[in-house]
């Protein structure tokens, strides 16, 4: 993506070639350190999707194979999918002419997973949920109706504007603040290092619970 783009620069040639920065180093370095080790030890499995349909499939698949696990097992449902789309069903086969006129489109609603997920799929597992909103207003109510409609255990809220920087890690008895220092903008470290170690200590309290 363009974060890892810019912390590559192009060297001179003949032939020209491709360095890292030496300023996105310090972000870089432990990050493909954590990544080879993973890779090689076989405890990373990257699945690509590209569509709706395929995503709902694999989450379904991942689930099932996971759910013997019981309360190992954390699902980390990052994934920003659209509430509505189109199915495939309904999809022209060609090219929409302009010249038919204007364009009326019906889009349906998203099958919601969390529900089967939580009741069905993985009954046992750690489920964590994100929940965007532009309003800071109405985001921890929706997050706390997201946990109550679910019975999932934990929604990452949001803001559009300030995602980057800042969450609110809410259950149904706590609501968390996690953000960034200045400094640590500056350092390059990211808001997703401080939700996931925040989630772990989280996640072994609910083993700790379930055992």
């Amino acid at each position: 993506g363009p974060a890892l783009l810019d912390a590559l620069c192009l060297t001179p040639g003949p032939p020209p070639g491709v360095a890292a920065d030496p300023a996105a180093l310090p972000a870089l370095l432990p990050a493909l350190r954590e990544y080879r080790r993973a890779t090689e030890a076989g405890t990373l499995l990257a699945i690509e999707f590209t569509g709706l349909s395929e995503y709902l499939a694999l989450l379904r698949a991942a689930a099932r194979a996971l759910a013997p696990f019981g309360s190992s097992v954390m699902f980390y449902l990052a994934a920003a999918v659209s509430d509505f789309y189109i199915p495939a069903s309904e999809m022209p086969e060609h090219k929409i002419q302009s010249s038919e006129g204007p364009l009326q489109i019906t889009m349906k609603m998203v099958p919601k997973m969390l529900s089967p997920l939580v009741k069905e799929w993985a009954p046992e597992a750690f489920v964590i949920s994100f929940k965007l909103e532009t309003d800071p207003l109405i985001l921890i109510d929706k997050s706390r109706q997201a946990l109550e409609k679910y019975r999932h255990q934990v929604v990452v809220a949001n803001i559009l504007e300030s995602r980057r920087t800042s969450v609110i890690i809410v259950t149904k008895d706590s609501q968390t603040p996690l953000s960034l220092s200045d400094e640590e903008i500056a350092q390059g470290m990211e808001i997703e290092e401080k939700i996931v170690s925040y989630l772990q200590g989280q996640h072994t309290a609910f083993i700790e619970k379930k055992a």
